[in-house]
């Protein structure tokens, strides 16, 4: 068993502590550059390396430029005026960072199946530029194995003769951003961390320690990535269990949102979760395909975890069928129609765009030959995504625009919303997030929930 005697182990952990020490962070998107700010504040030097030039440029500007607004325009102004941040796309700046951490995208292929081609390309960067005496951890969510297997494997080519745990240190610590939560904030979510050995571990736990109020070590970096895994999946479950419900409720004439108010009055043994027309974010809607993947690949089977999967991603489709039936009854085909899709967002009141189930609505009433335009005052373009490049503006809420649309589509309830003004003139309004239920008494059969 190693020991915990290490002379550059001890210096590492005590640099940590309270000494000058650099952080390098690769990937300076929505969890990256809060991490970022985090660790400046807690007086470390940080390095951000992005491979987008836009990024480095936003920090270059005078005054920066805000291009993630929910973080606050504070969060760029700190760091760029600042002698201890440096955002580039030099990967060579990683050489002179005592803890390296990765925050990367980990998405699906076509198939479903995990992409990991983020994370080997952040290990292949790191590997020529290891250190001696380094800390090296991913926060890309992914599933049990990554850490120690594919992200460790460009660092064992590069160093085959150095030894984790003694030469350099090795970790995972799960993400556990909220885009827009006004609770919780970075540095107090407790971070779970673990390592690939013990004193990997403990340099990890010392590193967080810097800048977090609470660090909470577990045995492994497979216990920290199953962690993670878990509450993604948790969450999908849950709401592909009100997803479920709504469509049989809505089958008996019985309002979902009704129930649930009335089963969230139990004080024990009751969790709420909410309907709507898929899900967003960058976790929830691919973590459980991660873990499902992997089941399959070990030779078990994650039957419930499919089923979940299946479920929230056919949302978006019975939102189209439910929209395309009620035109029907209307006498307008969906195939002539003009539809306005309120909210771009995956959430409300961010402009997170990530995984949206808008962008799947859009394509599927644009596949029915309707005509759709969005709204969302918080993305006025659409940003090119993985999937989608449907290159659309945002157009005006306004009362004459609101009426020139066969139907308004609710997909995020963003608190900037004039529902008052939908209200007064839309002709039909299909509405997933019950974001027009102080209406509903007097809007009558122009308001459908689905």
């Amino acid at each position: 068993m190693m020991t915990m005697n290490n002379t550059q182990h001890a210096e590492l952990v005590a640099r940590f502590g309270s000494q000058p020490c650099t952080v390098a962070i690769i990937g300076l998107g929505y969890v990256g550059l809060p991490l970022a700010h985090a660790f400046h504040s807690a007086g470390c030097r940080v390095i951000g390396v992005d491979t987008d030039p836009k990024k480095s440029a936003a920090f270059a500007a005078r005054p920066p430029v805000p291009y993630l607004k929910h973080l606050g325009n504070h969060v760029y102004t700190d760091l760029a005026y600042s002698e201890r941040f440096l955002a580039t796309t030099d990967p060579q700046k990683l050489a002179e960072a005592d803890a390296i951490l990765v925050c990367v995208p980990t998405p699906l292929d076509a198939k479903h199946e995990p992409d990991l081609s983020y994370v080997v390309k952040s290990a292949e960067a790191i590997a020529p530029r290891m250190k001696k005496g380094q800390l090296i951890v991913l926060e890309s969510t992914t599933y049990p194995g990554t850490t120690r297997n594919e992200f460790m494997e460009p660092l064992k080519k590069a160093q085959p003769t150095w030894e984790v745990g003694k030469d350099y240190f090795v970790a995972f610590s799960p993400e556990r951003e909220d885009p827009g939560n006004k609770q919780h904030t970075t540095v107090s979510i407790p971070k779970v961390v673990g390592g690939l050995d013990l004193p990997s571990g403990k340099a990890a736990v010392a590193l967080y320690a810097r800048a977090f109020h609470k660090v909470v070590p577990v045995s492994t970096a497979e216990v920290a990535e199953s962690a993670k895994i878990l509450e993604n999946t948790f969450r999908a479950v849950n709401i592909a269990l009100v997803n479920e419900l709504k469509v049989v409720f809505a089958a008996m004439g019985i309002d979902i949102w009704e129930v649930i108010d009335a089963a969230k009055t139990k004080p024990f043994g009751f969790m709420p979760f909410y309907p709507g027309p898929g899900l967003g974010g960058h976790c929830i809607p691919i973590d459980p395909f991660y873990l499902s993947w992997l089941a399959r690949k070990i030779g078990t089977r994650s039957e419930f975890i499919e089923l979940t999967g299946r479920v929230n991603t056919t949302m978006p489709q019975k939102v189209v069928d439910k929209l395309a039936a009620e035109l029907g009854k209307r006498g307008t085909a969906v195939s002539k129609a003009r539809v306005l899709v309120m909210g771009l967002a995956y959430k409300p009141d961010i402009d997170d765009q990530r995984e949206s189930p808008s962008f799947e609505l859009i394509e599927h009433l644009k596949d029915l030959g309707a005509e759709v335009d969005y709204t969302d005052p918080l993305i006025p373009e659409m940003r090119e995504t993985r999937k989608y490049d449907l290159a659309m503006k945002s157009v005006a809420l306004t009362a004459d625009n609101i009426k020139g649309y066969d139907c308004v589509l609710i997909s995020t309830n963003h608190s900037a919303f004039d529902y008052d003004l939908v209200a007064q003139n839309a002709k039909l309004i299909v509405d997933t997030r019950n974001a027009m239920s102080k209406h509903a008494g007097w809007l009558g059969n122009r308001l459908v929930k689905a």
